[in-house]
């Protein structure tokens, strides 16, 4: 039985992280073997960021870079927008959830966009991949320095009370920048290489975002986090995470239509301006938070990401079945009809026989039909 179009499908990587927090609750790591796992996670998430940066073709940033326009807007929705929609739920909901989850709910709305399934998504519904490949690339950049500053500006970081924590912009500088940036200067000698090899990128990504989550949910359960969290929370967290991601994409869907973007650009803004960074945001968490806190603050980050993943799934497979996103010369490349036929043929200069006349007739219908199929 074929699951229906208007259902989108469960991401593996869901049922992985939920077993993963299984895992961490049940056999959580302590002592000195949760610093070696601390170690290892920090060293997959370096080659992780070493990878991206490999992979970032720079052809395509200056393909995309000078539609300013669309990155300032994307910007806007990353850095203006989602931080004042967290302000906002910060004030409503500071009476009925626990702190900690509310500082996790204020920190995602504080995260660089995300890169791959931005652009993934993008060309899934054939917007703009170049301007997609340089919206979220900016933000990702941007986000190691404006990320950290926005946290200390609006949510208590490591240590006593609030303030700007440089020591965590130099951790998030070491861990995150620095591969990426080493990864994106030898792109001429190992760009092929990871190119040809794409399939490894995944393993890492998901592998190295797994293994932060077991450690920082084993410090968590450590320090009682089960003992303070209930389904009431969870399911608190779930609409919040739906409020702000449907708030975000009206709003960004509204910008779109006032700057009269095309719509490709549209798609861009709505995919890149209305995702948050699980990749960035679990280590960056552990930089800014104690160990103790950091499996509260990534929870409701976890949430929204995957829920954001269910959405923009769904979003990018009606923008592909959209008529209007197929060029007239695609929609139009098979003719049908005596008139069509003969049209064409006149256009480029073909000759088609008397007596071949009904069979090219009858092939192009059969063409036609199946172009219509794979169009869905």
């Amino acid at each position: 039985m074929r699951r229906p179009s208007f259902i989108p499908s469960i991401d593996p990587f869901l049922l992985c992280l939920i077993a993963v927090v299984t895992a961490a609750s049940l056999l959580p790591v302590r002592g000195a073997a949760a610093s070696a796992f601390d170690v290892l996670a920090d060293l997959a998430i370096m080659l992780l960021f070493f990878l991206h940066g490999a992979k970032l073709s720079r052809e395509a940033i200056v393909q995309g870079i000078g539609n300013w326009r669309l990155h300032a807007l994307v910007l806007a929705s990353t850095y203006v927008l989602f931080p004042a929609t967290g302000l906002a739920v910060d004030v409503v909901a500071a009476r009925w959830l626990n702190p900690l989850l509310i500082s996790g709910v204020l920190f995602l709305t504080l995260l660089p966009s995300t890169v791959q399934s931005s652009i993934a998504f993008t060309a899934m519904a054939r917007g703009n991949v170049a301007a997609a490949v340089c919206s979220a690339s900016l933000s990702n950049l941007l986000g190691i320095v404006l990320t950290p500053l926005l946290v200390g500006l609006f949510i208590e970081t490591r240590g006593s009370g609030h303030g700007f924590d440089w020591g965590a912009v130099r951790g998030i500088v070491a861990q995150l920048l620095l591969p990426f940036l080493a990864g994106h200067l030898l792109r001429p000698l190992i760009g092929g290489w990871v190119a040809r090899n794409k399939q490894i990128l995944m393993p890492v990504d998901r592998g190295s975002i797994l293994l932060v989550v077991y450690s920082a949910f084993s410090a968590a359960v450590v320090n009682g986090i089960w003992k303070v969290l209930n389904l009431s929370d969870l399911a608190a967290l779930l609409v919040l995470s739906a409020a702000i991601l449907a708030v975000i994409m009206l709003a960004n869907f509204a910008a779109a239509r006032m700057a009269k973007l095309s719509r490709e650009d549209t798609i861009v803004l709505l995919f890149c301006g209305s995702k948050k960074s699980l990749v960035s945001g679990v280590p960056m968490a552990g930089a800014l938070f104690a160990p103790a806190q950091v499996g509260m603050v990534v929870l409701p980050l976890m949430i929204f990401h995957q829920l954001q993943l269910f959405v923009c799934a769904w979003l990018a497979a009606r923008y592909a079945r959209d008529p209007i996103a197929e060029p007239a010369a695609a929609r139009a490349a098979v003719p049908v009809g005596e008139a069509q036929i003969a049209a064409v043929a006149k256009d480029r200069g073909l000759t088609i026989p008397t007596e071949c006349e009904q069979g090219v007739a009858a092939n192009l219908a059969l063409l036609a039909d199946h172009a219509e199929r794979l169009r869905g």
